[in-house]
């Protein structure tokens, strides 16, 4: 039985963004938050559980993030993304503030608008800072020390930067054990390790093999994988456009300045289009 990767998002969803696994969030969103002792989340509701249609998982732009709300009001989004689009700041705070306002009619107190969590498991690189996970509030720019409000918190996780890690904490640090069991090429024996060191990634675990060995959600998993990796071809030809456009810009303006060779090297382009610019 091969082990379904758990961050197709369509798989995460499964492990995370169902009733009957919400243990599971659970105690992945206290690792995430840092919740412990009497911060710790205990319940919460699983919301927006969209229906798994065929017609989803095949829609390239469908975005199958995981929502919950706390007991206190606060809403909570958890979003994975594979492919880096060069768009994720405003794309995560256009998300932000689509929920923010969701719950709020036209006319209604600004005392109801409850606090909203983003979280961001990214599997590229982003974040300008040497640290795998990053956290953003509402700071004063000189009095670092004052928040304007705590309404808005958006989490950055990034995974290339957690798998450099050259030394990992596996036995205090519950985050790095979940983003360990994110890993698709994780060994029997580091498994094994996980397992044994936390109960929950037992249950999430256990949860996974099921899933793994479910027909229909194999079809299903297949399809979304497909469909992802369209929609990462989709993206990498279109930068890639943007960037051959970008270039024969540039390619044009140095004609008159410099030879054809120099301007291919300088630019990237092959001699043939350089000498094209020309007619």
């Amino acid at each position: 039985m091969k082990r379904l990767k758990p961050l197709n998002d369509y798989i995460f969803k499964k492990l995370f963004g169902e009733n009957e696994v919400k243990d599971n969030l659970v105690a992945f969103l206290n690792a995430v938050l840092d919740r412990k002792d009497r911060e710790r989340l205990v319940t919460l509701e699983i919301v927006d559980n969209k229906e798994l249609t065929r017609e989803l998982i095949n829609d390239k732009t469908a975005i199958l993030d995981v929502r919950a709300k706390t007991e206190d009001g606060t809403q909570i989004d958890i979003e994975v993304q594979l492919t880096n689009q060069h768009n994720m700041d405003k794309r995560t705070l256009f998300y932000w503030g689509k929920l923010f306002n969701e719950k709020i009619a036209k006319g209604e107190d600004y005392k109801k608008l409850k606090k909203v969590i983003t979280i961001n498991i990214l599997d590229f690189d982003y974040i300008n800072l040497d640290k795998f996970h990053t956290k953003f509030h509402l700071w004063e720019d000189e009095s670092k020390d004052y928040m304007l409000t705590d309404l808005v918190e958006i989490h950055f996780v990034e995974l290339p930067k957690f798998n450099k890690l050259e030394e990992k904490n596996l036995k205090e640090d519950r985050l790095q054990r979940w983003l360990t069991f994110f890993n698709k090429d994780i060994s029997e024996e580091k498994l094994k390790e996980l397992m044994e060191l936390d109960t929950d990634i037992k249950r999430a675990e256990e949860r996974l093999e099921y899933l793994s060995s479910d027909k229909k959600t194999i079809e299903i998993y297949k399809a979304r994988e497909k469909s992802l990796h369209e929609r990462a071809n989709m993206i990498s030809s279109a930068i890639e456009e943007g960037e051959n456009k970008k270039a024969i810009e540039i390619a044009k303006n140095l004609l008159d300045l410099l030879d054809i060779e120099t301007i291919a090297t300088k630019t990237g382009l092959s001699i043939e289009i350089v000498k094209s610019l020309k007619h």
